[in-house]
């Protein structure tokens, strides 16, 4: 990364007299965007003193449905007011200083690899807090308002697990390898809906959709900072709480007692989220959502694995990213094959 041209535009941002930027090291992760770590020397101005930073900019080729830097600046900044315990948004950039679009965040201290949190105890304190920390996170998500700042976000017209399945048909439909056992979890998720009948468009959330472990860090303590608001949108209250806990995001951990992201439990995380959503919501009542997170993960991969093949972007994680469909495929069949009342959930 280019210290000078990140020095120029910290000091234009700030007034500094000086700007030094020390201790630059590209960060783990981030498949579809870049993060550099920075510590910043600053001299004068708004900001003066020692700041450990994060610069977190475009990978040379991305996604379609992940948001600009600008506009996930723009999510940060509404989390970060809403009280939600994200890392602080300094300054927005773009593609004049780097060629390519970015921001600048504080940096939190902490530990996100979702292999080693659910294995290592020293991370995160007690367990069951850690989880129903979590819930509350989600729950304070959804405080978030529609403002001017999130006019991009789009909202779905329709249920949002309805227009999930529209949008995902229609990409398998022109998609050159079928996946029928996929058309099938789609359609088992189309004649599930649990409350297609009485949706309101009022009842829309804002989401994160990618909450899960890997994506949120945490020290000794517990939780530090939640991250990569890429792909959050208007969506349904219960999408982020299924999500994390589909099979496919604990990391090898089985069965309820770690349920929640490999973790915590079902029951401690809506613990955590009931108590500050003043909602209600039943472990038998994320069945259907944890369903819908593994189907949403497998579009996931297909896309990019897509991106290898494809020759945009040849990448190693992206190829292996596309050949976990099959095991996406075996969960969504065994799954949708019982009952996904409370009684059938024990057998999942």
């Amino acid at each position: 990364m280019e210290t000078t041209a990140l020095a120029e535009f910290i000091a234009a941002r700030t007034g500094a007299v000086t700007v030094l930027v020390e201790n630059v090291r590209k960060l783990s992760g981030g498949a579809i965007q870049e993060n550099w770590a920075a510590d910043l020397v600053i001299s004068g101005g708004t900001h003066a003193g020692n700041l450990p930073v994060v610069v977190r900019r475009d990978a040379p080729s991305g996604v379609s449905d992940s948001h600009s830097r600008a506009q996930e600046f723009a999510l940060l900044r509404a989390a970060f007011d809403a009280g939600v315990t994200v890392p602080e948004p300094l300054w927005l950039g773009d593609r004049a200083v780097f060629g390519r679009d970015f921001f600048v965040m504080r940096r939190v201290a902490g530990a996100a690899a979702g292999h080693r949190l659910v294995k290592d105890m020293t991370l995160g304190g007690d367990r069951v807090a850690l989880t129903q920390r979590l819930g509350e996170e989600i729950a304070r998500i959804q405080r978030v308002q529609p403002a001017p700042a999130l006019a991009f976000l789009e909202r779905p017209g329709t249920h949002p697990a309805l227009h999930f399945i529209a949008r995902s048909r229609a990409y398998l439909d022109a998609y050159h390898t079928p996946f029928p056992a996929l058309e099938w979890g789609l359609r088992w998720l189309e004649l599930n809906v649990p409350d297609a009948d009485r949706w309101r468009d009022d009842q829309l959330v804002l989401a994160h959709r990618d909450f899960r472990t890997g994506n949120y860090m945490v020290d000794g303590n517990g939780l530090t900072a939640v991250l990569d608001w890429e792909f959050a949108a208007w969506s349904h209250p219960l999408e982020d709480l299924g999500w994390l806990c589909a099979r496919c995001w604990r990391f090898g951990q089985q069965g309820d007692a770690k349920a929640a992201g490999g973790i915590g439990s079902r029951e401690d995380l809506l613990a955590g989220y009931n108590r500050v959503s003043g909602r209600q919501v039943t472990p038998a009542a994320l069945y259907y959502w944890e369903v819908f997170g593994e189907l949403r993960w497998a579009m996931i991969a297909i896309g990019q694995g897509e991106r290898h093949v494809s020759g945009r972007e040849p990448s190693l994680e992206l190829a292996l990213t596309s050949h976990i469909v099959p095991e996406l495929e075996l969960h969504i069949l065994r799954m949708t094959g019982i009952d996904y009342s409370a009684e059938g959930q024990a057998d999942a």
